[in-house]
């Protein structure tokens, strides 16, 4: 035992004094700054062909937030607790911690839209379009904890997402304001350097951001940015306004990985019929228990 102990203090004493690579700039984003990415088709852009994935939190709630016990909660007798609805999910159910992707902490929500948000949160179940497999919008798509993949040609650029098989036409070409507003926008695409860089509107209000119910209106305006940070990485950056919702403009920024699997695919995800019966379910001629 003794020497057990002795070997505690040694290890605990090493983990003490050593340095915390999480927050070296080996990893920040910036320390590729020098990165030149291989040119696409046509020889001038960077090549941003492949299947890509974020990892993290965000999708969970973009701003930084503790863990909680569910993504719906009621007052229990000690502190909150999973909403009875939500109660049989268990810890499968509840929100890991994340420290947040938006620029400054705290996204600029006008106080009617703050109000708004913690309903949403308050009625997670019954609102979040994600639960019913709607698409999911922009820019929630690219944060999900899903794949999704680039296809860039000579003057072509599409997006294809695993969940619920969403997907972007992109226009290299302005074709003016959107005819009408739909889950996924309309995306026209330019490029600032190596920088790609996509104006999303015609927005539908129904999507939201992340599971914590924030939200948007119809008035949406979304700038992405993807930059090569290296040959397996992208730096994504969205700034994002909505005078009806927030009170200025506001960012975020989290890095996309290449996954690197051999003969890695975008697989089915139509999730739609996964649906059905909470959907339509009471509709039928002897409803289910």
């Amino acid at each position: 035992m003794r020497i057990f102990a002795q070997l505690m203090v040694i290890v605990l004493t090493t983990s003490a004094c050593a340095p915390m690579t999480a927050t070296t700039s080996s990893n920040d984003a910036s320390s590729d700054a020098t990165y030149v990415a291989p040119r696409g088709p046509g020889g001038v852009h960077p090549d941003l062909n492949g299947i890509w994935q974020a990892l993290g939190e965000a999708h969970y709630d973009l701003e930084r937030h503790m863990a909680k016990a569910s993504l719906q909660v009621r007052e229990g007798p000690h502190g909150p607790i999973p909403a009875k609805r939500a109660l049989a999910f268990g810890a499968v159910g509840s929100v890991p911690p994340g420290m947040g992707v938006v620029e400054g902490g705290k996204i600029p929500y006008t106080p009617e839209a703050l109000i708004l948000r913690d309903e949403n949160q308050a009625n997670w179940l019954d609102r979040d379009p994600e639960v019913k497999c709607y698409l999911p919008g922009v820019p929630r798509a690219t944060y999900m904890p899903y794949p999704f993949q680039i296809f860039q040609g000579d003057n072509d650029l599409f997006m294809s997402y695993q969940y619920a098989n969403a997907a972007r036409n992109i226009y290299t070409n302005d074709p003016g304001e959107a005819p009408i507003d739909t889950w996924m926008g309309q995306s026209v695409a330019s490029w600032d350097g190596d920088t790609l860089v996509l104006d999303v509107t015609g927005l539908h209000p129904g999507s939201w951001l992340d599971r914590a119910g924030n939200h948007h209106s119809d008035k949406l305006h979304v700038i992405e940015r993807y930059t090569p940070m290296g040959p397996n990485h992208l730096l994504y950056e969205a700034i994002i306004e909505d005078p009806e919702v927030y009170t200025e403009p506001w960012k975020i920024s989290l890095p996309l990985y290449r996954r690197m699997e051999q003969d890695f695919q975008i697989l089915d995800f139509k999730c739609v019929e996964f649906v059905e019966e909470l959907l339509y379910g009471k509709w039928r001629r002897n409803p289910l228990d």
